[in-house]
C-alpha cells in the first residue's frame, strides 16, 4: 500500500508541474504585453515596470522564477492591482470558494447516495421512477441555467431566498443547489445501478438468510461495495464542482476566487492567472490523490496488487 501511495504522490507532483508549465508558456504565447494599458511616453518608466515584473528577462529565466514562486508559494504582486499580491487574493477568495465547494460536495454525496439507495430498494416502484426522473433532469440542465431558474422562481418571484452575495446561510442555499444538482444526479444513478447489482450477490442472500435486519444488510454489507463506483468518480465530480464554482460565483455575485480569476483573464494579469491556475490545479490533483488512497483502502485488490509488486 505504501508503494501505491508513493506512486500516486509522484504522479501528482508531475501532473502539477506539467499544468504549471503549460499555463506559463500559453500565457507567453499571447500577443502583446500585460503592460500594454500602462504604456507611457516615458521609456524609463516603462522599463522599470517591466523590470519590476521580470518581463524584461529572457523567457527561460522567467520560467525559472515562475517555478521558484511555485516552490516557495509566493506568486508575487498583481500587475493590475499593484497594492495586492496574488497570495492575498488567494487568501481572501479561496476560503469562500472552498466553503461553497465543500457544502456542494456534501449535499451532492448525501442526497445522491440516499436517492440511489431508495431507488434501488424500491426498484420499478413509484419512488424509483421519481428518483430517476429527478436524476435525469439534474444531469440534463446545466448549472448556470438552473441557477437563473432558481433566482427567478425562489428569489425574484417568491422572495424565499436572497439572490446574491454570501453573507448568511440563506444566501448559500441557491448557489449550493445550483452546483449540487448535477453531481447529485450522477451519484444517484450510479448508486442505484451498483446497489441493484450488489443486492443480487450471494453474500447478500446469505446475510438475509441468517436473519439480519434489512437495515443491517443494506448498510453493513451492501452499501460499502455499492459505493466503490461512486468513490471512483468523486475526483471527476470534484473537478466539475470546482470549475463550476467560477460561473456560479459570477451569477450569484459571490466574492470567491471566480471573481479574481475572471478579472485576471479580462485584464491579462499574468501573475493572478498563473497563480490561480496552479493553486486550483494543485488542490484538485491533491483531492484526486486522496480519492485514490480512499479507493485503495476500500478495495483490498489494490493492496494485494501492490504487495505482489505490481
Amino acid at each position: 500500500m505504501a508503494r501505491y501511495i508513493m506512486k500516486r504522490f509522484v504522479l501528482m507532483v508531475v501532473t502539477v508541474l506539467i499544468i504549471a508549465t503549460l499555463t506559463f508558456f500559453l500565457m507567453n504565447l499571447l500577443p502583446g504585453s500585460p503592460l500594454n494599458e500602462e504604456r507611457t511616453t516615458n521609456e524609463s518608466v516603462q522599463q522599470n515596470l517591466e523590470a519590476h515584473f521580470n518581463l524584461d528577462e529572457p523567457l527561460i529565466v522567467q520560467y525559472g522564477l515562475y517555478l521558484k514562486s511555485i516552490a516557495t508559494f509566493d506568486f508575487g504582486p498583481s500587475i493590475k492591482q499593484p497594492t495586492e499580491t496574488v497570495n492575498s487574493l488567494l487568501g481572501r477568495g479561496f476560503p469562500i470558494s472552498a466553503e461553497l465547494g465543500i457544502w456542494t460536495i456534501l449535499v451532492a454525496i448525501v442526497s445522491g447516495i440516499a436517492l440511489g439507495v431508495f431507488a434501488a430498494l424500491k426498484h420499478n416502484g413509484v419512488i424509483d421512477y421519481i428518483a430517476m426522473t429527478i436524476a435525469v433532469l439534474g444531469i440534463s440542465i446545466p448549472n448556470f441555467v438552473l441557477a437563473t431558474m432558481l433566482i427567478q422562481e425562489l428569489a425574484v418571484n417568491r422572495g424565499i431566498f436572497p439572490a446574491a452575495t454570501w453573507s448568511s446561510p440563506a444566501h448559500m442555499v441557491l448557489p449550493i443547489l445550483a452546483l449540487a444538482t448535477g453531481p447529485m444526479a450522477i451519484i444517484a444513478r450510479l448508486t442505484r445501478s451498483s446497489m441493484l447489482e450488489t443486492l443480487t450477490q450471494d453474500y447478500i442472500k446469505t446475510a438475509r438468510a441468517k436473519g439480519l435486519s434489512p437495515v443491517k444488510v443494506v448498510v453493513k454489507h451492501a452499501l460499502k461495495n455499492a459505493l466503490m463506483p461512486v468513490v471512483t468518480i468523486l475526483g471527476t465530480l470534484m473537478a466539475g464542482i470546482l470549475t463550476g464554482t467560477f460561473v456560479i460565483e459570477k451569477i450569484f455575485a459571490i466574492p470567491g476566487m471566480g471573481k479574481y480569476f475572471v478579472q485576471s483573464i479580462n485584464q491579462r494579469d499574468y501573475p493572478v492567472i498563473m497563480g490561480t491556475t496552479v493553486f486550483y490545479s494543485a488542490f484538485l490533483v491533491f483531492m484526486l490523490f486522496l480519492v485514490d488512497i480512499a479507493y485503495g483502502l476500500l478495495d483490498p485488490r489494490i493492496k494485494l496488487h501492490d504487495e505482489g509488486g505490481g
